[in-house]
Protein backbone atom coordinates (compact mmCIF):
# COMPACT_ATOMS: atom_id res chain seq x y z
CA UNK A 1 0.00 0.00 0.00
CA UNK A 2 1.27 3.47 -0.84
CA UNK A 3 2.26 5.61 2.09
CA UNK A 4 2.41 9.41 1.88
CA UNK A 5 4.50 11.10 4.53
CA UNK A 6 3.94 14.69 3.36
CA UNK A 7 0.22 14.79 4.14
CA UNK A 8 -0.46 16.47 0.78
CA UNK A 9 -1.91 14.63 -2.19
CA UNK A 10 -1.87 15.67 -5.79
CA UNK A 11 -5.43 16.25 -7.00
CA UNK A 12 -4.48 14.66 -10.34
CA UNK A 13 -3.13 11.49 -8.78
CA UNK A 14 -4.75 10.54 -5.44
CA UNK A 15 -2.33 8.80 -3.13
CA UNK A 16 0.66 10.58 -4.65
CA UNK A 17 2.18 13.55 -2.86
CA UNK A 18 2.12 16.81 -4.78
CA UNK A 19 5.40 17.20 -6.67
CA UNK A 20 6.60 13.73 -5.68
CA UNK A 21 7.55 10.83 -7.89
CA UNK A 22 5.58 7.59 -7.75
CA UNK A 23 5.98 5.48 -4.63
CA UNK A 24 4.25 2.33 -5.89
CA UNK A 25 4.75 1.46 -9.53
CA UNK A 26 3.11 -1.45 -11.34
CA UNK A 27 4.86 -2.60 -14.50
CA UNK A 28 3.80 -5.16 -17.09
CA UNK A 29 6.52 -7.72 -17.78
CA UNK A 30 6.22 -10.48 -20.39
CA UNK A 31 9.88 -10.97 -21.29
CA UNK A 32 9.74 -9.01 -24.55
CA UNK A 33 12.43 -6.38 -25.17
CA UNK A 34 9.87 -3.58 -24.84
CA UNK A 35 8.60 -4.92 -21.51
CA UNK A 36 12.19 -5.01 -20.22
CA UNK A 37 12.63 -1.40 -21.40
CA UNK A 38 9.52 -0.49 -19.41
CA UNK A 39 10.76 -2.46 -16.42
CA UNK A 40 14.14 -0.71 -16.44
CA UNK A 41 12.48 2.70 -16.73
CA UNK A 42 10.16 1.82 -13.83
CA UNK A 43 13.09 0.63 -11.69
CA UNK A 44 14.80 4.00 -12.28
CA UNK A 45 11.63 5.88 -11.31
CA UNK A 46 11.22 3.78 -8.17
CA UNK A 47 14.87 4.27 -7.23
CA UNK A 48 14.64 8.05 -7.65
CA UNK A 49 11.38 8.22 -5.71
CA UNK A 50 12.40 5.79 -2.95
CA UNK A 51 9.48 3.65 -4.09
CA UNK A 52 8.71 0.04 -4.70
CA UNK A 53 7.89 -1.90 -7.83
CA UNK A 54 5.33 -4.59 -8.62
CA UNK A 55 6.04 -6.56 -11.80
CA UNK A 56 2.97 -8.26 -13.32
CA UNK A 57 3.19 -11.23 -15.68
CA UNK A 58 -0.21 -12.04 -17.19
CA UNK A 59 -0.88 -15.43 -18.75
CA UNK A 60 -3.98 -16.02 -20.90
CA UNK A 61 -6.92 -18.08 -19.69
CA UNK A 62 -7.52 -19.62 -23.09
CA UNK A 63 -5.19 -22.23 -24.47
CA UNK A 64 -4.02 -22.09 -28.07
CA UNK A 65 -5.82 -24.37 -30.49
CA UNK A 66 -3.98 -27.65 -31.01
CA UNK A 67 -3.17 -28.82 -34.51
CA UNK A 68 -5.59 -31.20 -36.19
CA UNK A 69 -5.49 -34.57 -34.50
CA UNK A 70 -3.49 -33.32 -31.49
CA UNK A 71 -4.74 -32.96 -27.96
CA UNK A 72 -3.73 -29.89 -25.99
CA UNK A 73 -1.63 -30.67 -22.94
CA UNK A 74 -2.85 -28.20 -20.29
CA UNK A 75 -0.38 -29.49 -17.71
CA UNK A 76 2.55 -28.87 -20.03
CA UNK A 77 1.24 -25.39 -20.87
CA UNK A 78 0.85 -24.55 -17.18
CA UNK A 79 4.34 -25.85 -16.47
CA UNK A 80 5.75 -23.68 -19.26
CA UNK A 81 3.97 -20.63 -17.82
CA UNK A 82 5.35 -21.38 -14.35
CA UNK A 83 8.87 -21.74 -15.75
CA UNK A 84 8.59 -18.48 -17.69
CA UNK A 85 7.25 -16.72 -14.60
CA UNK A 86 10.16 -18.11 -12.55
CA UNK A 87 12.73 -16.88 -15.07
CA UNK A 88 11.12 -13.45 -15.29
CA UNK A 89 10.85 -13.17 -11.50
CA UNK A 90 14.51 -14.09 -11.04
CA UNK A 91 15.79 -11.65 -13.67
CA UNK A 92 13.50 -8.88 -12.41
CA UNK A 93 14.63 -9.43 -8.81
CA UNK A 94 18.28 -9.23 -9.84
CA UNK A 95 17.79 -6.01 -11.83
CA UNK A 96 15.72 -4.34 -9.10
CA UNK A 97 18.19 -5.43 -6.41
CA UNK A 98 21.07 -3.82 -8.29
CA UNK A 99 19.25 -0.48 -7.97
CA UNK A 100 18.12 -1.09 -4.38
CA UNK A 101 14.44 -1.18 -5.33
CA UNK A 102 12.03 -3.46 -3.47
CA UNK A 103 10.21 -5.72 -5.91
CA UNK A 104 7.12 -7.90 -5.80
CA UNK A 105 6.39 -10.24 -8.69
CA UNK A 106 2.82 -11.25 -9.47
CA UNK A 107 1.59 -13.79 -11.99
CA UNK A 108 -2.03 -13.25 -12.98
CA UNK A 109 -4.20 -15.32 -15.27
CA UNK A 110 -6.28 -13.58 -17.88
CA UNK A 111 -6.23 -10.41 -19.92
CA UNK A 112 -3.16 -8.23 -19.37
CA UNK A 113 -5.27 -5.05 -19.00
CA UNK A 114 -7.42 -6.63 -16.32
CA UNK A 115 -4.35 -8.03 -14.55
CA UNK A 116 -2.52 -4.69 -14.50
CA UNK A 117 -5.51 -2.65 -13.38
CA UNK A 118 -6.49 -5.20 -10.73
CA UNK A 119 -3.00 -5.28 -9.23
CA UNK A 120 -2.69 -1.49 -9.46
CA UNK A 121 -5.99 -0.98 -7.63
CA UNK A 122 -5.22 -3.51 -4.90
CA UNK A 123 -1.77 -2.01 -4.31
CA UNK A 124 -3.05 1.59 -4.49
CA UNK A 125 -0.42 2.14 -7.18
CA UNK A 126 0.65 5.64 -8.14
CA UNK A 127 1.68 4.68 -11.67
CA UNK A 128 1.31 1.87 -14.21
CA UNK A 129 4.12 1.38 -16.74
CA UNK A 130 4.05 -0.69 -19.92
CA UNK A 131 6.20 -1.00 -23.01
CA UNK A 132 4.91 -0.03 -26.44
CA UNK A 133 4.04 -3.00 -28.58
CA UNK A 134 6.43 -3.64 -31.43
CA UNK A 135 3.89 -5.76 -33.35
CA UNK A 136 2.43 -4.26 -36.52
CA UNK A 137 -0.97 -5.88 -35.91
CA UNK A 138 -1.24 -4.12 -32.56
CA UNK A 139 -0.84 -0.76 -34.25
CA UNK A 140 -3.91 -1.58 -36.33
CA UNK A 141 -6.07 -3.47 -33.83
CA UNK A 142 -5.02 -1.72 -30.63
CA UNK A 143 -2.23 -2.66 -28.29
CA UNK A 144 -2.45 -3.33 -24.58
CA UNK A 145 -0.77 0.01 -23.90
CA UNK A 146 -3.36 1.90 -25.93
CA UNK A 147 -6.24 0.06 -24.24
CA UNK A 148 -4.72 0.63 -20.80
CA UNK A 149 -4.25 4.36 -21.36
CA UNK A 150 -7.87 4.73 -22.47
CA UNK A 151 -9.21 3.14 -19.24
CA UNK A 152 -8.07 6.02 -17.01
CA UNK A 153 -7.90 3.81 -13.92
CA UNK A 154 -4.45 5.08 -13.01
CA UNK A 155 -1.76 7.30 -14.48
CA UNK A 156 -0.03 5.29 -17.23
CA UNK A 157 3.38 5.68 -18.80
CA UNK A 158 4.09 3.90 -22.08
CA UNK A 159 7.81 3.44 -22.62
CA UNK A 160 8.83 3.71 -26.26
CA UNK A 161 12.19 2.08 -27.07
Amino acid sequence: MSQDTSGTHSKDHPGQAAGATAHVIVVGLDGSPTSWDAFCWAVGQAARGNGRLIAVYATPWAAPFPSAGEAFDYDAAEQACRETAGRLAGEAAQRASEMGVPLSFVRESGDVIHALTSVARSADADLVVVGRSAKTLHRLAGSASRRLVSRRDAPVTVVVP
